[in-house]
Formats: C-alpha cells, sequence, structure tokens
C-alpha cells in the first residue's frame, strides 16, 4: 500500500487494522495478549492524535458539525473504559474476557462506522487535499509519539479514564 499523509486514509488504515486486531482477540490460534497490547496502544494513541491534531482542525469547517466531532470525542471515552476493562481481565480467553472483548468491538466499531460517515466523509469533501496532507503529517507524528511513550498501559489508560 502506498504511503499517505491524507489524514482521512491514516485514519482510515488505523480503523482497518483495530478490525485485524479485533479478529486476532477473538482468536483461539493466536496470541491475544500481544494483540490486545497492540491494539491498547494504537487505540490510545489514535484517538489523542485525533483530539489533539484533527478535530480541532476540523471544527473550523462549516460542513463539519461540530457536535459530531464532540460526540466522537465522547465515543473516545466509550471506548478507553471498554479498554481498560478488557485490560483489568486476569484471564486471557476466559468467559470475562470474551464479554469485555465484545464490549470493547461494540464501542469501537460503532464509533469507527458513525466516524467514518460523519466526520471522514465531511472532511474528504469540504477539506482541500493539502490540509488534509498538513493534517495528516500532524496526526501521524503525534499518534508516534504517543506510541513511543507506551501509551497504551494499563496505567497509563487507567489515568485517561479517571481524567
Amino acid at each position: 500500500m502506498p504511503e499517505t499523509s491524507d489524514v482521512v486514509e491514516l485514519i482510515l488504515q488505523d480503523h482497518r487494522r483495530m478490525e485485524d486486531l479485533f479478529r486476532r482477540m477473538r482468536s483461539v490460534e493466536d496470541d491475544r495478549g500481544a494483540a490486545l497490547r497492540e491494539f491498547s496502544d494504537l487505540l490510545i494513541a489514535h484517538a489523542l492524535a485525533e483530539e489533539s491534531k484533527v478535530y480541532p482542525a476540523l471544527k473550523r469547517y462549516k460542513n463539519i458539525e461540530d457536535d459530531e466531532v464532540e460526540h466522537g470525542e465522547e465515543e473516545h471515552d466509550e471506548g478507553n473504559q471498554a479498554l481498560l476493562a478488557l485490560l483489568e481481565v486476569e484471564e486471557i480467553g476466559g468467559d470475562e474476557w470474551d464479554e469485555k472483548l465484545e464490549k470493547l468491538v461494540e464501542a469501537v466499531t460503532h464509533h469507527a462506522d458513525e466516524e467514518e460517515r460523519t466526520i471522514l466523509n465531511g472532511a474528504r469533501e469540504n477539506v482541500a487535499a493539502e490540509r488534509r496532507e498538513e493534517l495528516g503529517r500532524a496526526f501521524r507524528e503525534e499518534r508516534e509519539r504517543q506510541l513511543r511513550s507506551g501509551c497504551g498501559s494499563v496505567d497509563n489508560v487507567r489515568k485517561i479514564v479517571e481524567s
């Protein structure tokens, strides 16, 4: 896949990676713990980069509703809470794991679907390609910075949820 800096495409790539990681976390033949660790880092880095670099910029466009962006932030909070609940499960693959995983899948899938239909379609239609590239570079840089910081650790996720 060619390298892109378009913020819409970068966000969509992350969404597809999260779907792959959900499949791995559901698979009894995969390293579910490793998939969860990667997912946790990606979800937190992705959300923090969106909230700090993308969402504020998109609020400036008249055809992208502020309440859609704010709703996206609320859904990040719901996903973070569901993630923390799964990270705190002691037995990977047990009944509690499966239950918490499905709640996480539901929260994140709902958010990604809504974000793709409203915010990202609005950005694709109303934000010039050059500006989407600028936002994409800022998004990627912030996401990478967060990933390097170990942002998906259970302690950090707990701090985010409690704040």
